[in-house]
């Protein structure tokens, strides 16, 4: 029981590490990433798209972005989503490919976002301490209806305490990487 309760709240917990770096790839950070495009959907003969399933991108320079798409016909469908999209990127279109360049980011545009990017790892640190507490009202739970014993509950919860712990240093971490690699210029 009390195994099964650590094993499911740590899936859950990797669930959440993913999900927060997930989130923390598409803030910008003055270098190409096809992260940021993830978002963008293009209108593809009466659906909408992902980007991704109707051209190839690529990030041949550090500061540029280029989206060839498979059919030629799709540069204008994929010029205006872009645009739609509000990315704050404007597409330059030569008729066989786009190319989408990165502007550098000034000084103060890099503090806000080092303030977006600490609120995000902030709510996956939340969203971490949630499913302890969950875990923990689970083996509270079966304490109380007798099936584990105080010792099990009390040893479950230091093992539950230590992989909440592990996740948030692996939040602290990615946190730090995206900072870093937002203040290089």
């Amino acid at each position: 029981m009390v195994k099964k309760t650590i094993q499911d709240a740590e899936q859950r917990m990797e669930k959440t590490l993913t999900s927060t770096k997930s989130e923390l790839g598409k803030v910008r950070t003055g270098r190409a990433n096809l992260a940021m495009l993830d978002s963008v959907t293009v209108e593809y003969y009466g659906s909408h798209v992902p980007l991704k399933q109707v051209a190839n991108m690529g990030v041949p320079e550090p500061r540029l972005i280029t989206i060839q798409p498979w059919d030629r016909n799709m540069l204008g469908e994929i010029e205006k989503a872009i645009m739609k999209a509000d990315i704050g990127i404007n597409p330059n279109n030569d008729g066989h490919i786009i190319r989408l360049p990165i502007p550098p980011l000034t000084e103060e545009r890099r503090k806000d976002y080092v303030k977006i990017i600490h609120q995000l790892g902030e709510d996956g640190k939340v969203a971490i301490r949630n499913i302890r507490r969950d875990a923990l009202d689970q083996l509270k739970k079966a304490q109380r209806d007798h099936e584990i014993s105080e010792d099990e509950e009390y040893n479950g919860g230091i093992d539950m305490q230590e992989l909440t712990n592990t996740y948030i240093e692996k939040i602290d971490e990615t946190i730090k990487i995206k900072e870093k690699e937002l203040m290089e210029v």
